[in-house]
């Protein structure tokens, strides 16, 4: 007996989609070129942040709502409209926007997530990792690996804002994420401040150093460093058709990425510099440091100032332009696509 001449071919197929779904099977032919897609897919979304009218403002108004002790970490979460309730900027990461007043403590605490830092507003406060102390300022990128002690405090006269970026969808997905609270509000100085910044960050190391985790040990790349070396290069350097002139954060320890999960970048479009189109397989999002511009993002165009937060989802195609002068910070998923051999790029041609 022909199956077909008494049931049609879709009933059938759902019925026994059905009778193996009580089971918990399920039939790969329907959903395979969903998981084997042709090319990267994803549900994030270009989108741009503005700060100077949106965030800021809102991030004041959550400083009157809730102290940074109460809250433990004062800090409104940048979600991508592609990912509404997942508290994700990309798939894999996380960003945030935390802001500690003058006078406050957001308490020790640690966690498996590795977390990156890079301040927008403010001077005079302090991260503590592990027991010291750095001092922050604009345009400084401060680490505070997965698994560190780390607290933050305000003794200035002004409130300091900073951008978090954490792994926190990543160690999500791999079901990694553990948290613990310091004992102490903040934590007892164990190295004076400034002791990791001389030990690694003037091309020397302890003579018997060998490191303890894959993350770099300098935890505070100051932007005025940082900065000098990128404008250095930029004189000397043949501009990059598709980057302008741009430079990695590195790991002293090994020349790879500060972080085994977060690569942070930093570059320079010369006014009215205009890139051609690029595209790889990390998700990135970027932070203004100077300058005014717009980026293409596929078929989206964000218009960005100075301290505005923006993201290009993976395999989407990106051309940057600046109308003055401007430095980008951007950090991305790339190291986690490189150790697992899955980092690919393509550079658009004229």
């Amino acid at each position: 007996m022909n199956i077909h001449s008494a049931r049609s071919e879709p009933d059938v197929r759902r019925q026994y989609y059905e009778k193996i779904g009580r089971h918990s099977l399920s039939p790969l032919w329907e959903s395979l070129h969903s998981l084997v897609p042709k090319t990267p897919t994803t549900l994030a979304v270009p989108v741009l942040f503005n700060y100077r009218e949106v965030m800021r403002p809102y991030l004041l108004e959550a400083g009157e709502l809730i102290s940074a002790e109460e809250a433990e970490r004062r800090v409104l979460i940048l979600e991508n409209p592609g990912l509404v309730g997942q508290a994700s900027i990309t798939n894999t990461l996380y960003a945030g926007l935390q802001m500690v007043l003058p006078g406050e403590v957001a308490p020790t605490h640690r966690h498996s997530q590795t977390a990156i830092r890079f301040v927008l507003e403010g001077g005079g406060a302090y991260t503590a990792v592990d027991g010291e102390k750095t001092f922050m300022t604009p345009g400084d990128l401060v680490t505070t690996p997965g698994g560190t002690w780390h607290d933050h405090g305000n003794d200035s006269d002004e409130p300091i804002i900073w951008l978090d970026g954490l792994d926190i969808p990543l160690v999500r997905a791999l079901d990694a994420g553990f948290a613990e609270a310091g004992e102490e509000q903040t934590q007892s100085e164990s190295r004076p401040a400034g002791d990791s910044e001389a030990r690694f960050a003037s091309n020397m190391a302890p003579v018997d150093w060998q490191p303890d985790r894959p993350s770099s040990p300098i935890f505070n790349y100051t932007y005025e460093k940082s900065r000098d070396a990128l404008m250095t290069v930029a004189a000397n350097s043949q501009i990059d058709a598709c980057h302008g002139h741009k430079m990695r954060y590195i790991n002293p320890a090994t020349g790879g990425a500060i972080t085994p999960t977060i690569g942070a970048f930093l570059q320079q479009l010369p006014a009215g510099f205009e890139t051609r189109s690029y595209r790889s397989t990390d998700a990135t999002v970027f932070s203004v440091v100077e300058g005014t511009g717009e980026s293409r993002v596929g078929d989206t165009t964000l218009r960005w100032q100075e301290k505005d937060v923006f993201v290009v989802p993976s395999w989407k195609n990106v051309e940057h332009r600046a109308d003055r002068d401007a430095v980008l910070f951007s950090f991305s998923d790339r190291p986690v696509h490189e150790v697992l051999g899955l980092w690919l790029e393509e550079r658009g041609e004229k």
